[in-house]
C-alpha cells in the first residue's frame, strides 16, 4: 500500500535577493534518521547557510539548522552540524575550479523531499552583490508590480 508523502519545501527567500546566481545543482543531503523526521517535519532552515569544501573535494553544507526531532530519545543529532551534499564527481570539480578561480560562493536555494522520500538541496553557484545592484534589484520589482497594477486597471 502506497501512502501520499507530504512534499517538504524549505526555501533560502534571501539568497536571490543577496546574490547573483549563475549554476543550479540538485544534491543529495547524508542525513541522519532523526533528522530527516524533522525535515519532513518542516522544521529546518537555510536562511544563514552556505557551503565549503573540505581538503578531501567534499562539499558540506555548513550552518543548516534542523531542529531536534521531537519524539527521538537521547539518540538526537546536533542542530547545527555540517552535512555532506553528494554530486557527481564532474559537478563537484567543476564547482570547486569555479569557486576557487574565479571567487564565486555556493549558496543553497531549496531544500526538498522526493516521491521515494529522499531530501535533496538544490545549490547554485552565485556571486555576492553590492549595495548598488540591490537597489537596482528593490526598483526593478517595483516597476514590475506597478506595470502589473497599471495592466489589470486599464483591462477592467
Amino acid at each position: 500500500m502506497k501512502t501520499k508523502t507530504q512534499t517538504v519545501n524549505i526555501q533560502n527567500k534571501k539568497a536571490k535577493f543577496e546574490y547573483e546566481i549563475f549554476d543550479k545543482y540538485t544534491a543529495g543531503i547524508v542525513l541522519r534518521g532523526t533528522e530527516i523526521k524533522a525535515i519532513r517535519e518542516g522544521k529546518a532552515s537555510i536562511a544563514e547557510s552556505f557551503c565549503e569544501f573540505n581538503d578531501r573535494g567534499e562539499l558540506f553544507v555548513i550552518n543548516m539548522t534542523i531542529q531536534e526531532y521531537s519524539h527521538a530519545t537521547y539518540f538526537n543529532h546536533n542542530p547545527k552540524s555540517e552535512r555532506k551534499l553528494l554530486l557527481n564527481k564532474k559537478e563537484l570539480r567543476k564547482l570547486e575550479k569555479e569557486v576557487s578561480t574565479k571567487g564565486l560562493t555556493i549558496v543553497p536555494l531549496k531544500v526538498f523531499t522526493t516521491d521515494k522520500g529522499f531530501a535533496k538541496m538544490i545549490v547554485a553557484l552565485a556571486k555576492g552583490k553590492k549595495l548598488y545592484d540591490k537597489r537596482e534589484t528593490i526598483k526593478d520589482r517595483d516597476n514590475q508590480k506597478d506595470l502589473a497594477r497599471l495592466k489589470k486597471n486599464f483591462n477592467s
